[in-house]
C-alpha cells in the first residue's frame, strides 16, 4: 500500500447497477485529522405495539446490582450495554378529551410527543418525530437521510381505531406534522435500498438480471473490490473480506425469505405482510435488524426506525406457540393464561433486541464497536394493554453515545416523567441543537457518568 494513498469515508464499491458503500477501514483513519476522526454517534428507535405485561418486565431493584426480570432475561450478557428507563410517560399518548384510540395515539406519539390529531375526515396532524428532527441534521453527512423499517404494511389512510387515522397507527416516524415517513417492510426492498444505485424500474429491471444470470450484487462489483484490496493492509483486507461475505450472506437470506414466503391470506397469517417476506417473525426482524448494523457501519444513515409491529398489532405467534392475536391477549382482564401469553410474546422481541444488539456489538470500531458509539431506544408507548395506561412505559436504552451514556443500570423515574425528556438528551449526545423537544420539561437526569 502505497503511504501517500488516501481513501474517502464515502468511497463505494461500484458495478453496474450497484453501489456498495465500505465499512471504516484504518486506511480511511489515516486520512483523517484527529479531531475527525471520532466515530459518528447513530440512534435507532424500536417500537413494540400493546405494551407488555409489566409484572414480568419491570426489574425489582434499581441502580447498577439489579436482577434482570423474566422478559430482559435473554439480554443477559448485554447486562452492561444498556440501561432500563422506568417512570417515563407519554401524556399526549392519554385521551385528553379525545376519547378512545390508545392504540393509534400510541404509534403517533412513540417518537413525537404530539397528541394526534382525532379528524372526522381524511386530516392527519401529530408532530416531528425525534428521529426525522436528527435525520435533518444528519441528511448532509450520509447517503440517506433515515431508514424506516416495519414488520407488517398498512395505508396511510382511513380509520383504523376508534375514528384515527391508519397513519397513526401504522407510522412512528414524522417528516413533519402532516407527513408520516413510509415504512420498508419487505428485506428485499431494504437490500436494494442500501446496495443498488438505481431507482424505480431500473432496480427492478438490474434484480430481474441478476436473478436471471443467478448473480449476486457482489459480482457487479468484484473488479472494484479487488482493486482495492491490492491497495490495502492486510488487517483491511480482513475487514473487507469479513463485510462482503455478510452482505452475501444477508443476500442467501433475503433470496430465500422470498422462495418460502407465505402466500397465505392476512387473516390466515395474522397479520399484514406482502409476499416475499419471511413466514417467521423471528427471521423477519433479524433481518430487518442485520440491514440496519450494515446501515450504521457504513455509515449510509446515522438514523432508524424499526417497527416490531403496528400499533394494535393482532398478529399470532404461531411459532412459540401462542396462537392467538396479539392485540386480543393485551385486554387479557388479569386472566393468568392471557398474561402468560402476553409475556411470552414479550420475551420473544427482546431476544430480537438482543440479536441486533449483540450484532452492533461484534462490529468493532474505532476504540470500542457499533453499539458503543449508538443509542437505540427500545419500548412502547402504552404500558399494560388492558389498562391502556401511558404512564411507567416499558422502555430501554442501549449503547453508550460515544462515551455520553452509563449503562448498565435501571433507572426509576418520577411518575409522569416525560418521555420527550430521554429524547431532548439522545439529541444533545448526538449534537442535534434543540431546545425542548415535543412534551419535554428538560433533560433527563443520571443518563451519563
Amino acid at each position: 500500500m502505497s503511504a501517500s494513498w488516501k481513501l474517502s469515508r464515502r468511497h463505494f464499491l461500484r458495478g453496474l447497477g450497484a453501489s456498495i458503500a465500505l465499512p471504516s477501514l484504518d486506511v480511511m483513519a489515516a486520512a483523517k485529522t484527529s479531531a475527525a476522526a471520532a466515530p459518528p454517534t447513530r440512534v435507532a428507535f424500536f417500537f413494540v405495539p400493546n405494551g407488555v405485561n409489566m409484572p414480568k418486565w419491570r426489574p425489582a431493584k434499581t441502580g447498577a446490582n439489579y436482577d434482570l426480570s423474566p422478559t430482559l432475561a435473554p439480554l443477559a450478557s448485554l447486562k452492561n450495554d444498556f440501561m432500563v428507563l422506568s417512570g417515563l410517560t407519554h401524556d399526549k399518548s392519554r385521551a385528553n378529551d379525545d376519547g378512545a384510540g390508545d392504540h393509534a395515539r400510541s404509534g403517533g406519539v412513540f417518537l413525537t410527543g404530539a397528541q394526534p390529531l382525532k379528524s372526522e375526515g381524511a386530516e392527519i396532524r401529530a408532530g416531528q418525530s425525534v428521529d426525522q428532527l436528527a435525520a435533518e441534521h444528519f441528511a448532509s453527512q450520509t447517503r440517506f437521510p433515515s431508514l424506516e423499517l416495519g414488520t407488517e404494511t398498512g395505508r396511510p389512510y382511513g380509520k383504523c381505531d376508534s375514528g384515527y387515522s391508519c397513519g397513526y397507527s401504522n407510522n412512528i416516524s414524522w417528516k413533519d406534522e402532516t407527513t408520516p415517513m413510509a415504512k420498508l417492510v419487505n428485506p428485499r426492498e431494504v437490500f436494494e435500498r442500501l446496495f443498488a444505485n438505481e431507482i424505480g424500474q431500473e432496480v427492478d429491471a438490474r434484480q430481474a438480471q441478476r436473478r436471471r444470470y443467478r448473480k449476486s450484487i457482489l459480482d457487479f462489483v468484484l473488479a472494484d473490490a479487488k482493486d482495492l484490496e491490492h491497495r490495502v493492509s492486510q488487517n483491511d483486507k480482513q475487514k473487507l473480506d469479513e463485510y462482503l461475505t455478510s452482505i452475501r450472506e444477508i443476500e442467501l437470506r433475503v433470496d430465500r425469505a422470498e422462495q418460502s414466503g407465505s402466500e397465505h391470506d392476512d387473516l390466515i397469517r395474522g397479520f399484514a405482510a406482502p409476499a416475499g417476506t419471511p413466514d417467521s417473525a423471528e427471521e423477519h426482524l433479524r433481518l430487518l435488524g442485520d440491514m440496519i448494523v450494515l446501515a450504521f457501519q457504513t455509515d449510509v444513515t446515522r438514523v432508524c426506525s424499526l417497527m416490531f409491529g403496528n400499533a394494535g398489532s393482532n398478529r399470532a405467534y404461531r411459532e412459540i406457540g401462542v396462537r392467538e392475536g396479539h392485540h386480543s391477549l393485551s385486554h387479557h382482564q388479569d386472566r393468568p393464561e392471557k398474561l402468560h401469553h402476553i409475556a411470552e410474546i414479550n420475551r420473544f422481541h427482546v431476544e430480537q433486541l438482543a440479536y441486533i444488539l449483540q450484532r452492533l456489538k461484534s462490529v468493532k470500531e474505532g476504540d470500542g464497536n457499533l453499539l458503543d458509539h449508538s443509542m437505540i431506544v427500545y419500548g412502547s408507548a402504552i404500558s399494560d394493554g388492558n389498562r391502556h395506561n401511558h404512564d411507567d412505559l416499558p422502555v430501554l436504552l442501549a449503547g453508550r453515545g460515544g462515551g455520553a451514556l452509563l449503562p448498565g443500570r435501571h433507572l426509576a423515574y418520577a411518575q409522569d416523567t416525560p418521555m420527550c425528556n430521554l429524547f431532548n438528551s439522545m439529541l444533545d449526545i448526538a449534537g442535534v441543537p434543540v431546545d425542548l423537544f415535543g412534551d419535554s420539561t428538560g433533560r433527563l437526569r443520571n443518563l451519563g457518568v
